[in-house]
């Protein structure tokens, strides 16, 4: 395949291999072993800096706030505080990983629709900028434990507007019937406020959607701002309150393969920064400050992984199978959502595709297929596959079915290169398992491996 519309600092070098940032993707493979999961700190920052950016010409008064869930480690938070965006948490542990990395906790938004007290109680600690209120029962959890701690918990409403993104249904999540938010049209969410304006150590700072991942079409923006704004409406003229903070969540779609589109930031910005403005106006309500949140947008594009070539099983007149040496652990992806991707065999960029190849992972699941159909250069065991746009939800969704360790992950930045999270070694796979004592008393000598 070709280089064109790949995000990133990509190239073909001398040696007719894949470059990522400067970095031969065959040297990589060689050095750190495969899977790897290569994400181009570049384009992390080039990406987070436009967004940035854009957002802030055209509304002074806003934040972005990277969603943690795309893709979280030390690293990234620190990318991530250095480019002074927010943080998008959604568990203790994404809260811990940036605690650890000294994210400003003023600027960390915790999400989640059962936060668990010991959750909520370390964010509590932290000082975290607000809690996105998902329930009831997360509410009063809030107002029990800020009373016992004596502080406030400050916090944004998450609601459902009623919004059906065009994506996967997995992956919409403004609807009515969803496990996250209370129904604005239901009229559950403007009892929610009512309920949270009147604790004691509560404080309101504004509402919150998310219409779905992976959108394409910009216009289900506008009707999720029209409505968040009528609903802004609605609150003063039942409360008499006016809130200050409209967060839009995340969603906006990347490109996976030759046939997605590409959508504009600056269409998508322009739509929601109008859309607010206008229904402000036609209100008579004060601007809000406003708050995004892109996870995908920001890492998805950024990441490529790398895998080694195995077996090559032919069943006749039928399909080739080439295996790899990951698939469905570190990329469940195809398996959930039945997503796409582009690929490259990285040794050998510069030959022309002469095969119809399908890409198969190594678990034990019929499932496990990474590509379907794809036309490679002439394959053998031991090239060196690049899959693209693999920096969202594949290391962060990795998992060790068949115990098979989880890959590293390297960043790369102007022809340099380092570990940001180490290998899984078979130690580390059985590293907290535990015999029960009745099992420990008949263990045998172990085999010398």
């Amino acid at each position: 395949m070709g280089l064109d519309g790949l995000d990133g600092n990509l190239r073909i070098n001398k040696a007719g291999h894949l470059e990522i940032a400067g970095c031969d993707a065959v040297e990589l493979a060689r050095i750190y072993g495969t899977p790897l999961y290569v994400m181009d700190e570049d384009n992390i920052r080039e990406r987070a800096g436009r967004f940035r950016d854009g957002l802030l010409k055209a509304y002074p008064d806003s934040q972005v706030i990277y969603a943690g869930k795309a893709f979280s480690n030390l690293a990234m938070c620190r990318i991530v505080a250095e480019e002074g965006l927010g943080l998008d948490v959604a568990s203790g542990g994404e809260l811990y990983t940036a605690l650890m990395a000294d994210f400003p906790p003023e600027r960390i938004y915790f999400h989640g629709n059962n936060k668990t007290p010991e959750e909520l109680e370390m964010g509590l600690r932290a000082k975290i900028g607000r809690f996105m209120v998902d329930n009831f029962h997360e509410l009063e959890m809030l107002e029990e434990l800020a009373r016992k701690m004596r502080t406030k918990a400050h916090i944004m409403l998450r609601t459902t507007p009623g919004v059906e993104a065009h994506t996967h249904e997995y992956i919409r999540t403004g609807q009515l019937d969803s496990k996250f938010g209370f129904g604005i049209p239901s009229g559950q969410a403007i009892k929610a406020l009512e309920r949270a304006f009147s604790k004691g150590h509560i404080v309101v700072h504004g509402v919150h959607c998310h219409i779905g991942s992976q959108i394409f079409e910009l216009e289900s923006y506008r009707v999720a701002c029209e409505i968040m704004m009528d609903f802004l409406k609605e609150v003063r003229d039942k409360t008499g309150r006016i809130l200050e903070e409209l967060n839009l969540g995340g969603g906006l779609g990347i490109r996976y393969t030759e046939n997605d589109p590409r959508p504009s930031l600056d269409e998508y910005i322009a739509i929601i920064t109008g859309t607010i403005k206008a229904k402000a106006k036609e209100h008579g309500l004060p601007l809000p400050k406003v708050l995004v949140e892109p996870g995908r947008y920001i890492v998805g594009e950024a990441g490529i992984t790398l895998y080694t070539i195995g077996s090559v099983k032919e069943v006749p007149g039928v399909r080739k199978y080439v295996a790899v040496d990951g698939g469905y652990t570190d990329n469940p992806r195809v398996a959930l959502y039945r997503a796409r991707y582009r690929a490259m065999v990285a040794n050998k960029a510069t030959e022309e595709p002469v095969e119809v190849v399908s890409i198969a992972g190594r678990s034990c699941e019929s499932g496990d297929m990474l590509i379907w159909d794809i036309k490679l250069p002439r394959v053998e065991p031991g090239d060196i596959l690049a899959v693209f746009s693999t920096g969202a939800y594949h290391y962060a969704m990795s998992s060790n079915y068949n115990r098979f360790p989880r890959p590293a992950v390297v960043f790369v930045s102007k022809g340099r290169a380092d570990i940001a999270v180490e290998r899984e070694t078979y130690e580390d796979l059985i590293s907290k398992d535990r015999l029960p004592a009745w099992l420990a008393s008949k263990a045998t000598a172990k085999v010398a491996l």
